[in-house]
């Protein structure tokens, strides 16, 4: 019935077996490996949803925080998220910002702010690029200019002094 076929089969040599591997989103929003995926998280800490902290937090790693926090965090080349359990009062810089939770207080970032659906931010915000999803809440100013925050105020007064090669007009009597 059966017959099994004895031909000799060729030697195989070993070779590592790799998973296959599926795309997935991440929080920014471009598509990465899970591999990767999890090299960034080793890269990154976060605020658990029972931690309060008071005071200011900086360091040298992407941030996301599922707690409380109250005072300045800096995470200047870095990404900072504020889950969806957050809840920060701080005055915040960072290379970009992703608000999921609820922040209150002033937000400047190098690249982006993103306020997703059910973020909620009452405060002003500093970027190049700023996103505010439907059925986010913002409460505050945007400010979108290229230039770092220390010149905003130099342009500001720059354009109300009168430039000194601009005519003036006398009034005229008639």
């Amino acid at each position: 019935m059966w017959k099994r076929d004895d031909a000799p089969r060729p030697a195989v040599a070993a070779v590592p077996v790799v998973a296959a591997v599926q795309p997935s989103m991440v929080s920014g929003g471009t598509e990465e490996t899970r591999g990767e995926q999890r090299l960034r998280q080793e890269e990154s800490a976060t605020i658990g949803r029972s931690i309060v902290i008071r005071g200011e937090v900086s360091g040298g790693e992407n941030l996301t925080i599922e707690g409380q926090v109250e005072g300045k965090i800096e995470l200047r080349n870095h990404i900072l998220t504020v889950g969806s359990n957050g809840h920060v009062q701080a005055h915040i810089v960072a290379k970009s910002i992703v608000v999921l939770g609820q922040v209150t207080g002033n937000l400047t970032a190098d690249e982006k702010v993103d306020v997703r659906e059910k973020g909620s931010v009452e405060g002003d915000i500093v970027a190049p690029r700023v996103a505010i999803a439907d059925g986010a809440k913002f409460r505050g100013s945007i400010d979108m200019r290229r230039e770092q925050p220390s010149t905003v105020t130099d342009w500001r007064a720059e354009a109300l002094e009168p430039d000194s090669t601009t005519p003036t007009r006398e009034p005229v009597s008639v």
